[in-house]
């Protein structure tokens, strides 16, 4: 274990050797996958209605960014019949780096005509649930290849398969293990409390009812239409008015308006994060601020205390990110479904949104699972809340740039995405067409040194 204090640590490098987190590798040759890459020119999910413009430009100097990664994220257990992929794109001006806005993600979904609809009555999800468990053979039955991807061994015991095939409806490999068929969103039931037959006493009740609902009504249709709206009186009508999309930006049909892409670099590898018992780093020292000390208040040592322990903080955090990305070096994406993601530092401001302090027990699992502390910005499309997806680690840089010259190169140390947790469409998208939503991107620069 790294000699640096952090109780939330303590014991998880010793304890245990597997994660839930999927690494996914870059590789030059594509092995046969067609979607998920680093790099290249965006594929949409369909070619004739690609994604707005708007969505790939830089908020800051408004010019097209350039795509980092394309992620097939179809995630079959969670959100059958939806077609799903994640673009996260970048500007390459070096004036907008460090600015808000100048990487953004986005997430395109296709919900399949037939596809499990979300007010469907929960008696008829229960059943097909129980079916699919009945049908669902047991994980020690399967082989290893066959948990992780769904996919089964060749019988001829030849040439290894690829499991991250694009083609013939293969399994999402960057799905997360060990969850259930069902789908977890399905609405709970509330038309059998409405179909519950009354008491044959309460006939008088059932008359004045609809008497009681009409005059309420009336004097609803009396009242100022302002005042109405104020109270919210016409509520159900306004619930089913959402505001009309934005329009569309085309996206260019000329690539030389786009700029110059950076090289593909395919994710067809990837594999469940293993941890050494010890950490593969030796602890690093990395340079933080001087933190100006004169005329503190008392004897004068409260400064340095204070120095002594954000110094401290600042190497534990960054530390336990080396020490995890380190004894994988070549990782160029994080996955993990509603998971939590592995902070570059918890002192920026996505460290003080995400970071989630644990209780510090010495036999505490590695985990990645937010227990709903680290808050993500709503869905602003629907509503919901936001979940941790993916993330990028600083080797997708080495990747990225391989064929750039310059050394000035992307400074940052992660790249986080968080997604709506309902995988919602865009408002007024029907069945079966492709949508696009701008999901949250939280990027952890690269720390500066500061001198006084």
């Amino acid at each position: 274990m790294a000699p640096y204090d952090d109780s939330s640590d303590e014991g998880e490098d010793l304890e245990f050797t597997e994660t839930n987190v999927l690494l996914g590798y870059a590789d030059a040759d594509s092995n046969g996958e067609k979607i998920s890459r680093l790099g290249g020119r965006p594929e949409w999910l369909d070619e004739e209605s690609p994604a707005s413009a708007a969505l790939a430009r830089c908020k800051v100097c408004k010019d097209y960014m350039v795509l980092l990664l394309q992620l097939n994220a179809e995630l079959p257990d969670h959100f059958p019949g939806h077609e799903r992929r994640l673009y996260v794109f970048s500007c390459r001006r070096k004036s907008c780096r460090r600015k808000e806005g100048s990487i953004r993600a986005v997430r395109g979904v296709r919900v399949a005509v037939d596809a499990p609809a979300a007010t469907e009555d929960k008696k008829k999800t229960t059943t097909a649930v129980e079916q699919e468990k009945k049908e669902m053979p047991k994980a020690s039955t399967l082989g290893l290849g066959e948990a992780l991807f769904g996919a089964k061994p060749a019988a001829s015991g030849g040439a290894k398969t690829n499991p991250f095939a694009s083609s013939g409806g293969a399994v999402n490999p960057f799905a997360p293990k060990g969850t259930a068929a069902a789908n977890p969103f399905a609405p709970k039931q509330q038309q059998q409390q409405q179909e519950t037959p009354k008491p044959q006493g309460d006939t008088t009740s059932e008359k004045q009812q609809p008497q009681e609902q009409e005059q309420e009504q009336a004097e609803k249709d009396n009242l100022p239409k302002t005042f109405a709206q104020t109270l919210s009186l016409n509520n159900t009508t306004q619930q089913t008015q959402t505001p009309a999309p934005a329009p569309l930006e085309p996206w260019p049909t000329d690539a030389s308006a786009l700029p110059p892409p950076y090289p593909e670099r395919w994710i067809w590898d990837a594999d469940y994060e293993t941890l050494d018992p010890t950490p593969a780093l030796p602890p690093q020292k990395i340079e933080t601020m001087d933190i100006d000390t004169e005329g503190a208040s008392g004897s004068g040592s409260g400064g340095k205390e204070d120095k002594d322990v954000f110094e401290s903080t600042m190497d534990a955090v960054f530390q336990r990110f080396a020490d995890r990305v380190g004894q994988n070096p070549e990782q160029v994406i994080r996955y993990e479904f509603a998971g939590q993601p592995l902070l570059y530092s918890k002192s920026d401001a996505v460290g003080k949104l995400l970071h989630v302090p644990t209780a510090g027990a010495a036999n505490e699992k590695v985990t990645t699972t937010a227990a709903g502390k680290g808050k993500m910005p709503k869905c602003a499309n629907c509503g919901a809340r936001r979940v941790f997806e993916v993330q990028l680690t600083p080797h997708a840089i080495e990747e990225l740039e391989c064929e750039e010259d310059s050394m000035d190169g992307m400074d940052w140390g992660t790249i986080i995405v968080g997604v709506c947790e309902k995988d919602c469409s865009p408002r007024g998208t029907e069945r079966g067409v492709a949508g696009y939503v701008e999901e949250w991107a939280g990027v952890q620069w690269e720390e500066l040194s500061v001198k006084r």
